[in-house]
């Protein structure tokens, strides 16, 4: 390891240990807006500009408090800013300076000096709020989300029109905003505000499973027996996926990885239910439609013998029947109950209703997070699923001169959906957002939103074609994809895997003892190369089960159907879901329309969320890549 590499490393950790320390002082001092300030700068070090809004964020929302003597927090608030101005007047109100692994400044805001020996006290939040806007819109310009760093901008330079740190950063916005929509004049209201930020587990975060140890295997295997009691989780070797053909070693061997799979315990003739399950972690997006709170599924027709009932407490809250209510009533709905939360993201423009139903999947976490009194990312049916992190190492953004180009972030982020959204609903909860930092801190909304996004399934509207019902179900996820499944599934208010009748080529259907459950994510009727394609979003390479490597003459011997359909017959029977061997990246592009004529595009260049059309499924996201140059901080998407 060379010198710089040593030095990147050491200043790491000195940051690492730094943030840990800023960390527990706001456990114990949850209102003071300056730990905030010093945790995002930290943040902005260590390469995490999303972590760097969030804290910006959460202290503007303090200098608020402070601005107004009848907002809840005020009190605290004040007398946490007396407490500190004792110490005497905050280093990181006076100047912004981010040190390199030599101790050399970087970069920074060099001429905000400030005397204030003597300066009221209430001017401070002044100064605080004016760190927070220029932290906001360059942190938002590096996550790429372009709408929300120029609306904090502008807001920053309202207050401080001469500010050349805010300048500088509103004409990066235009630069980088020509470039994304390779156009010469921009228009503020078509600026893009989809970016992505890093997938990873954080080096702090400690709610992680280990997913193949005993324990773990054995947790699964014994909530398995309650829904699929003729299965077992196994660790399996997976081929590692990559955008083209594997060149096997010399022994004819291909790069493998481990991961979870689904073993069948016992026997399982055709036709035989293999799998059913009920999540809680299910979500719609239609506002007071007829719809089962807990499982989406349509409610029954009302009538003398309907099975329909309300929540006691609240007046418009329906559930299929009783089971569904005590379902609820422990698991999620007492922390919602007479709330208002149900109308956040409900309804939502079509082009949004994608991340509509992954917010409202945060929501319930959230909520079941409260009921249960359980750490979100301890939950039973979000702990042990996939969320295709990467190292951290390999999304760090590096220091050293020497280095090569900075690494393509894979984890769709916005303002609102990932900052200001989930807090909202975190106060529509009576949730102090800054005593409970502890459980809902932004690194854990983002690693909720990855796991959501390597294993949410949906259900889309049978007359608009658009996204409707989103879940994770945590233990049919775990089924990994082959183009010669065994199983066929589908998802009403329940997810049903079956044993097929029949396999690919017209073998019979049946799963012997001790085989894999293979489920499917794309439509196995396809040749190869199109099942490649339409699941290479899903899959995060080319998919390289036995039937492609064979079709594709990589493997001698197959001899199954490859005719391709005409477009009119094509249908989406199950893409990804897989929480496995799926990689799901990419920034949310909706699925405009599912007519005939988009729908193969759309679906080779999807990631993100499967769905279903009359039952089945498609993809609700696309790739982007992500290219920072160091010149000109441009991003750029990959078409």
């Amino acid at each position: 390891m060379d010198r710089d590499s040593d030095q990147e490393d050491d200043s790491t950790s000195i940051l690492l240990e730094r943030r840990e320390q800023l960390t527990d002082s706001l456990l114990q001092s949850p209102y003071d807006l300056i730990l905030y300030l010093e945790r995002a700068q930290v943040h902005a070090d260590l390469g995490y500009p999303d972590l760097a809004a969030g804290d910006s964020y959460r202290a503007l929302l303090l200098c608020d408090e402070l601005a107004d003597e009848s907002f809840e927090y005020h009190e605290p608030a004040l007398e946490t800013l007396k407490a500190r101005l004792e110490e005497g007047y905050p280093s990181i109100l006076r100047k912004r300076e981010t040190a390199n692994a030599n101790g050399d400044v970087t970069f920074g805001v060099e001429h905000m000096d400030i005397d204030c020996a003597d300066e009221p006290i209430l001017k401070v939040p002044k100064k605080a709020a004016l760190r927070c806007y220029q932290n906001l819109s360059l942190s938002l310009l590096l996550c790429g989300c372009l709408k929300s760093a120029y609306e904090f901008c502008s807001r920053g330079l309202q207050a401080a029109p001469e500010d050349e740190d805010l300048n500088q950063v509103k004409d990066y916005i235009f630069n980088m905003a020509k470039r994304r929509l390779k156009v010469e004049e921009v228009d503020i209201s078509e600026l893009p505000d989809q970016g992505l930020v890093r997938r990873e587990v954080y080096p702090w975060n400690d709610h992680e499973p280990d997913r193949h140890t005993k324990e773990s295997l054995n947790f699964l295997n014994k909530q398995l027996q309650f829904v699929a009691p003729k299965c077992e989780v196994r660790s399996v070797d997976l081929p590692t996926l990559v955008e083209s053909t594997i060149v096997p070693d010399e022994d004819g061997n291909i790069p493998t990885n481990k991961q979870l799979g689904l073993f069948a315990r016992d026997d399982i003739s055709p036709g035989e239910t293999v799998l059913e399950e009920i999540s809680v972690l299910t979500v719609n997006n239609r506002l007071k439609d007829s719809l089962c709170d807990v499982c989406s599924a349509p409610l029954p027709p009302l009538g003398e013998q309907s099975t329909v009932v309300g929540c006691p407490d609240c007046d418009d809250t329906m559930f299929c029947n009783e089971q569904c209510l005590e379902l609820a009533q422990r698991t999620y709905h007492p922390a919602v109950c007479e709330k208002e939360v149900d109308a956040i993201s409900k309804d939502p423009d079509p082009k949004e209703s994608p991340n509509a139903l992954y917010l409202l999947l945060l929501s319930r976490s959230l909520a079941m997070s409260a009921t249960q009194e359980k750490h979100p990312l301890d939950l039973n049916e979000v702990k042990f699923i996939w969320g295709d992190f990467l190292p951290s190492a390999s999304n760090a953004v590096p220091i050293s001169h020497k280095a090569g180009p900075p690494p393509v972030w894979t984890l769709p982020f916005t303002f609102a959906s990932n900052i200001s959204t989930p807090l909202h609903i975190l106060e529509k909860m009576d949730i102090d957002i800054f005593s409970t930092l502890a459980s809902y801190d932004l690194w854990i909304f983002n690693t909720l939103y990855a796991k959501f996004r390597g294993t949410a399934s949906a259900r889309v509207d049978k007359q608009s074609g658009k996204p409707e019902v989103a879940a994770v179900h945590p233990l049919w996820c775990l089924a990994n994809h082959d183009c010669d499944p065994n199983v066929q599934w589908e998802w009403g208010g329940r997810m049903k895997l079956w044993c097929r009748e029949e396999r690919v080529g017209g073998r019979k259907g049946g799963v012997k003892k001790g085989e894999e459950i293979l489920n499917h994510y794309c439509d196995i009727s396809l040749p190869v190369q199109d099942r490649r394609e339409w699941a290479e979003g899903s899959l995060g390479g080319w998919c390289m089960c036995e039937r492609c490597r064979k079709e594709s003459g990589e493997m001698e011997g197959w001899e199954g159907d490859d005719k391709k359909k005409s477009k009119k017959d094509e249908y989406v029977d199950g893409i990804d879901g897989n929480g496995n061997i799926a990689r799901l990246d990419g920034h949310i592009d909706p699925l405009e329309d599912l007519e005939d004529d988009d729908f193969e595009r759309d679906a080779k260049h999807m990631g993100g969320m499967s769905g279903s059309r009359e039952g089945a499924d498609v993809r609700v996201g696309g790739d982007v890549a992500l290219a920072r140059d160091t010149d000109d901080m441009s991003i750029d998407e990959d078409e």
